[in-house]
């Protein structure tokens, strides 16, 4: 089982603004419409673990972007909207219980998404592999990429991209 983050942030590590915004992102020149890697890196994917807040931010764009199934860890959703129930679907649990329960039926290479989700799969140690595209812009707060952690997570760097003259993009294998 391989679970994988695909995540911008900006230089000073927060992948959202104060407020959850994320206009900074679209402030970003991008004359080809390039989408630095996503597709590609969405072929090895089998499944999405998405936290509410990001699903919700997706929904509202009005486009499902995701052709993989997606699941969402939530204590506070009973039901998905109206649509979705054929595109998504509510998973509970643990971190530990929702890679359990997703291997069970059959998947191994998820796309963990979203702020307090990524932040509960790395303080239970459960990421293989970290694709950071950073912006060079200074946000000043906001919701960081990495939570508090007890323990160290040992990386080794990959690869490194320059995706433009504002991006750089890394990847990270978790060292075990």
């Amino acid at each position: 089982m391989q679970n994988s983050i695909y995540i911008a942030q900006s230089l000073d590590g927060y992948i959202a603004g104060k407020n959850g915004e994320l206009d900074w992102l679209m402030s970003i020149p991008n004359p080809e419409g390039s989408d630095y890697g996503f597709a590609e890196f969405m072929k090895g994917i089998d499944a999405l673990v998405m936290g509410r807040n990001t699903f919700e931010m997706v929904v509202s764009f009005g486009q499902w972007p995701y052709t993989v199934p997606v699941f969402v860890p939530s204590t506070t959703l009973n039901e998905l909207p109206e649509g979705y129930e054929d595109k998504a679907g509510l998973i509970k649990g643990t971190p530990r219980e929702i890679i359990a329960s997703l291997k069970e039926k059959g998947h191994s290479n998820l796309y963990i998404d979203g702020g307090h989700t990524i932040h509960s799969f790395l303080k239970e140690d459960l990421i293989d592999e970290i694709i950071i595209t950073t912006a060079s812009i200074i946000l000043g707060g906001g919701i960081p990429l990495f939570p508090e952690l007890e323990n160290n997570i040992d990386l080794e760097l990959i690869s490194t991209e320059k995706l433009g003259p504002q991006l750089v993009k890394d990847t990270y294998k978790r060292k075990r």
